[in-house]
């Protein structure tokens, strides 16, 4: 029986219709806000603009617009869900409405009317919904999800099944095999699916496997190695008459990234503590106010080359949390966590005093996530590689903490911090600070454990432990 589903005649214009899909929705949103601007901002202006101010404030909207959807994932259409989709979107936008009404503002030095701001945002809200349901079907329609053949080694892969069928609307795996079955007989069996799926199976076979799929126009997904990384961020050269790559493996960063990040941690990490100490005073009274214990939580974590420090923490538990327990994973319905703690922890405020950590130079804004020596010991038995993330400090946010999610394994999220590690630049950065305010309110990027589960930490979730 044929397995085979995706549609091949519309493949080669996928990327057309993306992009077809992604400029209709920017227009309309344009469109509503230029709309507003003109109709109603732009006549109570004290000195109204004219054609070229217009045009000017027409190109900012839309460059912005671009900017932020480009950030914030809100033209990756075909790739993200409905919600996320639309989420990306709105994000974007409310950011954008929000800085053009303090710009109209600040050039009328005078206050507006913000419900024309407030009815552009609502009407964008209503059409972007509106947009990516129907473009989700039409999508679909045109490219109907995968079947695809998963061929494994020793293990059956049950976690990465699990995360391909969470995406049942693009994928499915219809059949696993065993890499043991041989490479020919693999390549002719995935021939009536729409490709194969290439878990963690021995280097030499996987290569073979690779190749022949080429050779036979075989589309194929395969989930790197840890070698992949060092291999793929490595520097191409060209001066023999054969492809070399230069692999530089400084000692973390060169000593010129070293001094840009430093400043850049003391500028943004400054500004945010400035921005951020309303929050502080808040944030203290509330918890005095629950049970009368110190505010600040402090636990040892470790940050470049295995340093141990002391992280702070808004305290979110009651007082010696661990005393008799030692340190176990927190559940969502812990009776040890505060009534304030929990809308700390599902507003990641908890971390905000890690900004002091940040001047101190314990850690940095970005970086891989700081891990406690007791689950570090025991993670990095199972993978030695574990240690590479200590080539760099501690972050506030990170790689894995953008392009993963909170239960995302150690292994994986080990091969997203050495992909940051690897290509370190100041924009980099610069962008993982931009897109972390999208993740904070992600249920997928911030749900924790289940309560009372405590598994191998390499093989399940082990980001963060009690507070």
């Amino acid at each position: 029986m044929n397995e085979k589903t995706g549609n091949s005649r519309f493949e080669p214009y996928k990327r057309l219709i993306k992009f077809a899909g992604s400029a209709v929705i920017v227009l309309v949103e344009f469109a509503v806000y230029f709309y507003a601007w003109m109709n109603w901002y732009n006549k109570s202006m004290t000195i109204a603009f004219y054609r070229r101010g217009n045009w000017l404030i027409a190109g900012e909207y839309l460059v912005l617009l671009l900017f932020f959807h480009r950030m914030y994932g809100g033209l990756r259409v075909g790739i993200y869900r409905y919600w996320n989709l639309v989420y990306s979107h709105m994000i974007s936008v409310v950011a954008i409405n929000i800085f053009f009404y303090v710009q109209v503002v600040l050039f009328d030095k005078k206050m507006h009317d913000p419900g024309p701001m407030l009815a552009v945002t609502l009407a964008d809200l209503i059409l972007v919904m509106l947009w990516a349901w129907a473009f989700k079907r039409f999508y679909s329609f045109l490219f109907p999800r995968k079947h695809l053949l998963l061929v494994h080694s020793d293990y059956p892969m049950f976690q990465l099944r699990n995360r391909i069928e969470t995406r049942e609307d693009k994928y499915e795996i219809a059949k696993t095999v065993s890499i043991d079955l041989g490479i020919e007989e693999i390549v002719e069996e995935s021939k009536i699916y729409d490709g194969i799926l290439i878990g963690d199976i021995p280097a030499e076979q996987r290569n073979k496997l690779m190749k022949r799929c080429y050779a036979e126009n075989i589309r194929s997904y395969t989930v790197p190695k840890i070698s992949d990384i060092l291999l793929r961020t490595s520097t191409e050269l060209n001066i023999f008459d054969a492809p070399l790559y230069l692999s530089r493996n400084y000692d973390g960063l060169a000593w010129d990234q070293r001094a840009v990040k430093r400043l850049m941690d003391m500028l943004l990490g400054g500004a945010l503590l400035c921005l951020t100490s309303p929050f502080f005073l808040l944030i203290a009274a509330a918890i005095k106010c629950t049970d009368k214990g110190p505010v600040f939580y402090l636990q040892e974590r470790l940050t470049k080359d295995g340093r141990v420090f002391k992280i702070y923490k808004f305290r979110t538990m009651v007082v010696d949390a661990e005393k008799k327990s030692g340190p176990v994973k927190a559940g969502d319905k812990d009776p040890r966590i505060l009534p304030v703690g929990r809308v700390l922890r599902a507003s990641r405020l908890d971390e905000l005093p890690q900004l002091l950590n940040i001047l101190k130079g314990d850690m940095s804004l970005v970086g891989p996530r700081p891990e406690r020596p007791e689950l570090a010991k025991i993670i990095t038995k199972n993978i030695p590689e574990f240690e590479y993330r200590l080539k760099v400090k501690a972050g506030l946010t990170g790689y894995a903490q953008i392009y993963g999610k909170y239960c995302t394994t150690s292994y994986d999220k080990l091969k997203l911090d050495l992909t940051y590690i690897r290509n370190y630049s100041v924009w980099m950065d610069l962008k993982l600070i931009l897109m972390t305010p999208k993740v904070l309110f992600m249920k997928e990027s911030t749900e924790g454990f289940e309560e009372g589960k405590w598994e191998d930490p390499a093989l399940t979730c082990q980001e963060e432990t009690v507070q």
